[in-house]
């Protein structure tokens, strides 16, 4: 039996490292991204890095590269990796060349992709995915995985075998929409990350930035609860206890959470890289989405409000915050209820 052919829409970070893995195991893939984007990789090629295993390389003539929708076409699986605000342009251009049976996937961060895809793509099979891990691009044409962690994705054998021979952890969940509020609820430090300016693992061991994230969590979970929402369990801790957990001094934040804290010094968000490189974030889909469930069940979210307006400005000219300072702004917010 043949391998199943995969295209990648939206080759940035995410799809590099999720198609790269596909590309080294031997499946045929397409990247379909950026001209900046897909120039790099022409001309370095892809190589894929993690803190455990020696890096993977792919050289230039191992990729098949493109830039539009169209070479999409004959792939048995598309995987979905472009930011949350292209995703219904991007189902649009994807339509019209979507073989018969093709399945796709998004592994994008946010709670609506794989709805908006759906609306876009009617009689399409659309499964719900996500990568609870980061990865980064630390270098031109290399990304890197910055912590451990298991991709999850709606129920799919072929999906399934095919990143399991990639040597790409996966779990099949039947409870995608309580993992990507879960998630959602993770991705609410990608925005304290990116303004702090440090990596991962320094801005968490330090309880000022940790207790900027409590704040937020703490506005999703009282949002959540208003939306009858449950979010599933990601990491060691429930979800309802992980905001009094990041509130803990440093010494003791490290030992009860050692396991969260296994982050390699390359890792920083996703929106942080957005910020360096002069991209728009994806703040509305995360702090935002918080924002505006909250206001829909009668509650307000200062605090993620304050954090939309924050990385907006940062787009504009970014700068940094230091723990005690963002945590006294927020602070404020939450105080006068503004944004």
């Amino acid at each position: 039996m043949s391998k199943p052919r995969f295209a990648v829409l939206g080759a940035g970070t995410i799809g590099c490292h999720l198609g790269g893995h596909l590309a080294a195991a031997g499946y045929e893939v397409t990247f379909i991204g950026r001209p900046a984007a897909m120039d790099v990789l022409r001309e370095r090629g892809l190589t894929l890095s993690t803190s455990v295993r020696p890096p993977v390389r792919l050289t230039p003539d191992r990729l098949t590269l493109a830039t539009g929708a169209e070479a999409a076409a004959g792939a048995d699986y598309v995987l979905v990796t472009v930011k949350s605000a292209g995703t219904g342009a991007a189902a649009g251009e994807l339509a019209p060349h979507l073989a018969p049976g093709t399945v796709v996937v998004s592994f994008q961060n946010g709670l609506h992709n794989p709805a908006t895809l759906r609306a876009a793509l009617p009689g399409r099979t659309v499964l719900a995915g996500m990568v609870p891990y980061n990865v980064v691009r630390s270098e031109l044409g290399t990304v890197h995985q910055g912590m451990p962690g298991r991709l999850m994705t709606e129920p799919d054998d072929g999906l399934v075998a095919a990143f399991r021979e990639a040597r790409l952890a996966i779990e099949a969940r039947t409870d995608m929409p309580g993992v990507q509020h879960g998630k959602l609820l993770l991705n609410l430090n990608n925005a304290v990350n990116a303004l702090s300016g440090l990596p991962l693992a320094d801005q968490l061991g330090r309880r000022a930035y940790r207790r900027c994230l409590a704040l937020c969590q703490r506005e999703a979970l009282a949002a959540y609860r208003a939306a009858g929402v449950a979010p599933a369990r990601l990491g060691p801790t429930a979800p309802g206890v992980t905001p009094y957990l990041l509130g803990l001094p440093d010494a003791v934040f490290r030992r009860v959470a050692a396991a969260s804290l296994r982050i390699d010094a390359h890792a920083r968000s996703s929106m942080w890289e957005d910020l360096r490189r002069g991209r728009p974030t994806e703040i509305d889909s995360l702090q935002g989405e918080i924002v505006g469930l909250a206001e829909a069940h009668g509650l307000s979210a200062p605090v993620n409000a304050r954090l939309v307006t924050l990385v907006h400005e940062a787009e504009r000219g970014p700068r940094t915050w230091s723990g005690p300072e963002l945590y006294a702004e927020l602070r404020a917010a939450r105080r006068h209820g503004r944004s």
